[in-house]
This record gives C-alpha cells, structure tokens and sequence, in this order.
C-alpha cells in the first residue's frame, strides 16, 4: 500500500530546551489505515498528532503528506493542505454558545472567504452537507440546539460532524473519549472506524486505554517519554509489552 503519511526524525523541544517531548519519532502510515498511538500522559501523543498538522510547529524533522513536505509550508499552501487533514479534540472544542449547526459549519471555514463566514453567509450546498454530516452521527434532530446544552459524547459527535465538513483524507483524534464513560467512548470511536472504513479516511488516534486500541486499531504505536517504544498489531501487546509501554505498576483496565 501506498505510504499517505510519512514522519521523519520529528523532534520537538520545549520550554527554551528544557523538555524533549518527541525524540527522533520515525514512521510511515499507509492510505486508509486505523492507527492509534498510546502511552502514559505526558508520553508525547498530543504532541505528535499536532506536529503532523503544524498546530505545534517541530523543532526539526519531517511530516510529509500525500507527498508535500508540511514541515516546509507556509501560510497559503499550509492552508491548503490543512482543508484535508480534520481535528477531533479531547475538550471538543466547540463554540459552546453557538448552535450544533453553526459549529458544524465552521468545519468549512479553510474553504470559505473569511467574510463570509464571519457573517455566516454559508453556501446551500454547504448547508446540505452540514444537514448530511448532523444525520451521519446522529444528530440532526439538535441542528438548533446551542452546543453548551448537548451531553459529552453528543459534543463530541458534533466534534466528529465538523470534521466531515472538511471532507478529510486525514483524520487526527486526540484523546477523543478521554472525558466520557466507556458506553459513550465506543458510541464516539464506532463512528471513527466508520468514517476509515467506509469513506477510506486514514486515521490517527491517541487512546489511554489498551483494550480499545485493540478493538480499533488496526496498528498501534506506543510512545514512552517522547519515543516509540512499540510499532506492531496491536496482538502483539502481551503482558511483558504493556509493563514496558505503562511500567511495572501498571494494571490493565478493560472499557467495555
């Protein structure tokens, strides 16, 4: 398969280079793979998924995606290309004042003048694909309900909805159902896996927990203090792996 996303030596340096957070992260993720990154808090997951999209800029190494460098773009192309990589956040991120629709459609924000969308002057069409995404995660009956009145797990769909609206090649999901109780977390990443698996979306996805990188990973990669201490089927993770991912104290939690 072709590699759709490649990561060369990425590092990253914090706080005057004080804090190594990524420390020489390499490898290659092929088109249409289900990809999580796990490890302790702190371990560089978040990091890592916001170098890819430049949220953090890399201290040095390489991000290419489809083929472009992203590491060497500036401003227009970066944005650009951004229009094809979508975000899901662990706090959501949405504008919790605004309706379920109006934060869906600020997922089209990277392919509309900026005029229009301060003024909410939205296309038909754009609309339309609002309507489609709202009833792709189960939600279209919220369409006008302010976002600040939606339970957790439904926040986070409308995260997921706003996604869509980029019509993304790539996905990135940070620690997606970190704030959510297990029923919720896999309501949220079934809709994930059905987004990879029926629209091809590559996607990457950061989890705490080792059971549900198993029942959706189709690869995992672990990180421990900045570097990939593991790159396998997530089968592979036995006993013996998950001290060395979590550490000795470490009791596996199943989230069914």
């Amino acid at each position: 398969m072709e590699d759709h996303l490649i990561v060369e030596h990425l590092v990253k340096v914090y706080e005057r280079g004080k804090v190594l957070a990524l420390n020489d992260i390499s490898f290659r993720v092929p088109k249409g793979q289900f990809l999580v990154l796990i490890g302790l808090s702190g371990s560089g997951k978040s990091t890592l998924l916001r170098c890819i999209n430049r949220l953090v800029e890399p201290t040095s190494g390489r991000v290419i995606f489809d083929g472009v460098d992203i590491t060497r773009l500036h401003h227009r192309a970066l944005r650009l290309v951004r229009r094809r990589i979508g975000m899901i956040f662990q706090q959501f991120n949405l504008v919790k004042r605004a309706t379920v629709l109006q934060n869906v459609l600020s997922g089209r924000l990277g392919y509309v003048p900026t005029w229009r969308s301060l003024m909410g002057r939205f296309s038909r069409e754009d609309l339309e694909r609002a309507k489609r995404a709202l009833e792709r995660v189960g939600l279209l009956d919220k369409m006008y309900v302010r976002a600040d009145q939606l339970s957790g797990g439904q926040q986070q769909r409308v995260g997921i909805a706003r996604a869509l609206m980029q019509e993304p090649e790539l996905l990135l999901a940070d620690e997606p159902v970190s704030a959510l109780d297990p029923a919720t977390s896999h309501s949220v990443l079934k809709y994930i896996e059905e987004i990879n698996r029926d629209d091809g979306v590559t996607v990457l996805c950061s989890l705490h927990f080792l059971s549900l990188a198993r029942r959706y990973g189709q690869r995992v990669i672990a990180l421990k203090a900045g570097k990939i201490v593991f790159d396998g089927p997530p089968s592979e993770i036995d006993d013996e792996r998950f001290k060395e991912i979590y550490g000795e104290e470490a009791e596996q939690v199943e989230v069914r």
